[in-house]
């Protein structure tokens, strides 16, 4: 069994083959969002503050944080965003950047064990962004994608993630506390997406033996009803191996198929996460009081 424990300040989270399915959430990401990447730019934090709290309270357990703004201080506002949500929530945090200076940055303020996002398997990148992840004791999250590209193989997509893994250990960073992407591709332009992305999740969680996760919303990125794809994925790919995912908790199609999976997957013990969420409230006067009431006439 593999455990990647992460944590903010005061509350872990841990991700892992026998335990519930970790949404992490998407939405601090100014990426296709240009009021978001305008705001953060000018050092309003207010949207930013609002994604948060709303992700947290839609039932993510972690969230993703991202400030790639095109010709910002990227590592500066980074930090900034991550002290914020930090301030404001307890759940650990997925420091995102392709920017090495800005991981530094997010890693100085962070107050826990972070999830370094991310690394891939070309030999500059795992030259700067390894050591980085040790010095801190963080995570990382591992793309399968290396100077040749993307391979639309899934078993040469494995090799690159069995390679960033065995780097990973030889700086002294246990395989438990590398996350592996598979790369979701979009299922509109790859009509074999999804079988690919099946493949090579059961061979990363039967013979690797590391815990993953992706951008789920790519798999349906171009298509209609978005959120029924999404939520018919997360399905499969949970079934297949799947542990984590960078996603939107806010679309209760996805939530829903979720907890489903967990249920489904036997990490919802006696399926109380699901009769929390869905069970119908009694109607008015159909509770207790109104037992106690009928055993006072009946005394009477």
């Amino acid at each position: 069994m593999t455990d990647t424990m992460l944590s903010s300040e005061t509350k872990e989270v841990v991700i892992g083959f026998e335990r519930p399915f970790v949404v992490i959430g998407e939405r601090i990401n100014p990426t296709g969002r240009k009021v978001l990447a305008a705001e953060m730019a000018e050092g309003d934090y207010s949207r930013v503050e609002q994604d948060a709290i709303a992700q947290v309270a839609a039932g993510a357990q972690m969230l993703d944080v991202n400030a790639g703004i095109p010709l910002a201080d990227e590592p500066a506002i980074l930090a900034e965003a991550i002290i914020l949500v930090q301030r404001i929530t307890d759940v650990p945090l997925s420091i995102d950047s392709s920017i090495v200076a800005a991981l530094e940055s997010g890693l100085a303020v962070y107050k826990g064990k972070a999830l370094v996002n991310s690394v891939t398997g070309e030999e500059e990148r795992l030259e700067a962004v390894l050591p980085l992840v040790k010095k801190h004791g963080a995570a990382v999250v591992a793309i399968s994608n290396d100077e040749t590209g993307i391979s639309e193989d899934p078993d040469e997509r494995f090799a690159v993630a069995k390679k960033i893994v065995e780097r990973a250990e030889d700086y002294g960073i246990s395989r438990s506390d590398v996350i592996v992407d598979p790369l979701v591709m979009p299922v509109g332009a790859i009509n074999q997406a999804g079988r690919q992305v099946m493949h090579i999740l059961r061979r990363l969680h039967g013979e690797l033996k590391v815990n993953t996760t992706c951008g789920a919303s790519n798999f349906s990125f171009g298509l209609p009803n978005r959120n029924g794809i999404n939520s018919a994925f997360l399905n499969m790919a949970i079934g297949a191996g799947l542990t984590s995912a960078i996603t939107s908790p806010l679309h209760d199609e996805v939530m829903q198929a979720v907890l489903g999976a967990d249920v489904m997957m036997g990490h919802d013990p006696d399926c109380r996460a699901w009769i929390k969420k869905y069970r119908t409230p009694m109607p008015e006067g159909m509770d207790g009081a109104r037992g106690r009431r009928q055993s006072r006439r009946r005394r009477a």
